[in-house]
């Protein structure tokens, strides 16, 4: 787009810098005064403005309509000139947000390389906007368990209102994944996502980084809540936000107002908030670390995101996904699980979760040795059961057993590993171990487990 709006009282100066323009391939428009000036840019709003900062039979001047613009349309780059010019109205200009300022009567060549400059910006930026709308972050939600499938069934409930959500569950568990659902499945999906790292922002520039900045020296600088403004802004781990900036945060939930740091001009925005925590933020409150009324503000919609070991039923395709993505992204060898490799990777422990998992798959294509199936013995290390020769390492505890008990204790383990890794479905467990679905049964009743209470925890008939 190289549309620029060129607002001057003085007729020969506005369709002079018109005709410099459009010799340079630029289009242009004109406006003589504050009232054509804003209409102009609320019909269709330029690349770029050539402002004057005195304007005869107007409402506003140069400044007001600079402010106007700036509050309604900050993508736009105002370049201001002035035939009375001085470094107090240039500071004052720079300060409200102008790109640059020039001083009548300006050379031409000077003006070209400030316009050109201010465009050149103006691109990087809205590409910047586009790349974040294409986000590549994930957002597919992968597997079909009892426990994806009730957590779907709540984001697509919050999908379809503008409420802020609170997403809870243990580290690597996929919050963010769950997030970026909401918001791709949401009337803001062609708005942007973006993501504030509460525990990664050194606590003394969060609030820069939030609500951005203002100086003379470098005009205005955007913070993130600027950049969400029509989409969706997630606050990570927001537990670790610093104390002074949660009250400040507090009053952008209130009104969707705030002033840059720096600044004394409140900015508006329209942004919807979700938020994300590995702790208790109840136990956080009564210590003082953590608002009552921000907790309220954020947790209107509470989901809890399930670990992985709540969802053993999808490590198959989580895997599947990871191996394809890893392919397509590093150029990794695309292979498949063996069946040992799946069935260990389904009663492994995960303590990381959903990441933890793609690292072992990333791992696994990296120093694999053949373009065949991923074996088990590639992934023993992992799961700590064994060692180089294939033998299972006994646990302290279950070494000091008689055989009898620690058979018992062994069977009773195995079962409901398998149980869990089968998301409680005992036909499929029974098939799998070899055993009479009346016969496993049988056993579990006589090692103490509830089949019943089982099957009801996982929300499924015993099939």
């Amino acid at each position: 787009m190289s549309d620029i709006l060129i607002v001057d009282d003085e007729r020969d100066i506005r369709e002079l810098v018109s005709e410099i323009l459009n010799d340079e391939g630029y289009e242009t428009r004109l406006a003589a005064n504050s009232d054509e000036a804003m209409e102009a840019v609320n019909t269709s709003p330029p690349a770029l403005m050539v402002l004057d900062l005195w304007l005869k039979d107007s409402h506003m001047d140069g400044i007001g309509i600079l402010m106007a613009v700036k509050r309604e349309r900050p993508e736009i780059p105002v370049v201001i000139i002035s035939g009375h010019g001085n470094i107090e109205i240039a500071v004052a200009a720079i300060k409200k947000g102008a790109y640059d300022f020039i001083e009548k009567p300006f050379n031409i060549d000077q003006l070209l390389v400030v316009i050109g400059r201010a465009m050149e910006t103006a691109r990087l930026r809205q590409e910047n906007v586009k790349l974040r709308k294409r986000d590549s972050g994930q957002s597919d939600m992968i597997g079909a368990s009892q426990a994806l499938k009730v957590l779907k069934t709540q984001l697509n409930k919050v999908t379809r209102s503008n409420g802020r959500v609170m997403l809870t569950g243990p580290s690597g568990s996929g919050k963010e994944v769950a997030a970026r659902f909401i918001h791709v499945n949401s009337n803001r999906a062609g708005g942007p996502f973006v993501t504030v790292s509460c525990a990664a922002i050194e606590p003394d520039k969060m609030e820069a980084v939030l609500f951005g900045q203002e100086s003379p020296a470098h005009g205005v600088i955007p913070g993130l809540l600027e950049q969400a403004h029509g989409g969706i802004l997630y606050l990570d781990e927001v537990a670790d936000m610093p104390p002074g900036t949660q009250s400040k945060i507090l009053r952008v939930l209130v009104d969707q107002t705030f002033a840059r740091v720096g600044g004394s001009e409140k900015v508006k925005v329209d942004l919807r908030v979700i938020s994300s925590t590995t702790r208790d933020l109840r136990a956080a409150i009564t210590a003082g670390q953590f608002r009552q009324e921000l907790y309220d503000r954020l947790n209107v919609v509470p989901i809890q995101v399930p670990s992985l070991e709540d969802r053993r039923e999808d490590i198959p395709a989580l895997a599947a996904y990871f191996i394809d993505l890893f392919h397509q992204t590093q150029g990794l060898p695309r292979r498949e699980l063996s069946d040992e490799a799946e069935a260990l990777l389904q009663a492994m422990g995960w303590p990381g979760n959903i990441r933890q998992l793609r690292n072992v798959i990333e791992r696994a294509l990296i120093l694999g040795d053949g373009s065949g199936p991923i074996e088990a013995r590639e992934l023993q290390g992992e799961a700590n059961g064994g060692d180089a020769e294939g033998r299972v390492v006994l646990s302290g505890g279950l070494a000091t057993l008689p055989l009898r008990e620690a058979r018992e204790l062994f069977e009773r383990e195995y079962l409901l590993t398998q149980i869990n890794r089968f998301g409680g479905n005992i036909s499929r467990t029974a098939t799998f171990v070899g055993m009479e679905r009346s016969a496993l049964h049988r056993k579990l009743k006589s090692l103490g487990v509830n089949t019943a209470s089982l099957a009801q925890s996982r929300g499924r008939d015993d099939e």
